[in-house]
């Protein structure tokens, strides 16, 4: 989408889209364990060039039949998926509407495909493409192996690589009673990776 000042998303990151994603899952393995959370929020550029948060949307996700459930990864999220008060939906569901939401944003910003943006962002980006072929979901948005990691970005520029620490050093209020909800680390990424590439424009890196 044109701007006044002829910025342009697809010209800043090779027509990729970047969308910030966090999961939390019962495990480390993204073909055996389940996924248990997910949050989805696309960047959004303003008329000067600069980096904003588009819309979140999250899901609590039901564990797939013969999911691996680690009780050590509940404990550490604090998570009981099988909470009977706890509102979740069918892992093809989610990932469907999380696609078609991102779908629609790639549309909107004239670019050619999302790129997933994580703190540590391979693991989240494995859980998603497993998750995408369990559920036999073919129009995938995000490019298959590209990514950008915020825990490297923040490394760079600040010295941090653990998000809360990283955030510290950005200039972002991190709670950490609030970590290790999908909703709530997708959303100081989101702030950690726009503050990066917003200060890197603010520097001259791209004009």
């Amino acid at each position: 989408m044109k701007t006044d000042n002829n910025y342009t998303m697809t010209d800043r990151f090779r027509s990729f889209l970047p969308v910030v994603v966090d999961v939390e899952t019962g495990g480390f393995n993204a073909k055996t364990d389940a996924l248990l959370e997910i949050a989805v929020i696309p960047t959004e550029m303003d008329n000067s060039g600069y980096l904003h948060l588009g819309e979140l949307i999250t899901f609590h996700v039901k564990p797939f039949e013969g999911a691996n459930i680690e009780p050590s990864a509940i404990e550490f999220i604090g998570v009981d998926p099988f909470h009977p008060l706890r509102i979740a939906y069918d892992e093809q569901e989610v990932i469907s509407k999380i696609f078609r939401s991102v779908r629609k944003s790639v549309k909107s910003q004239g670019c050619s495909r999302a790129i997933l943006v994580g703190h540590n962002a391979s693991f989240d980006l494995g859980f998603v493409l497993a998750a995408a072929e369990r559920c036999d979901i073919k129009r995938n948005p995000f490019h298959p192996f590209s990514c950008f990691d915020t825990a490297t970005l923040a490394g760079l520029a600040y010295g941090q690589t653990v998000l809360a620490k990283a955030c510290e050093a950005s200039g972002i209020h991190f709670d950490g009673s609030e970590a290790h909800s999908a909703k709530y680390d997708t959303k100081k990424t989101a702030e950690l990776f726009c503050n990066i590439v917003n200060r890197w424009k603010d520097l001259g890196g791209w004009v």
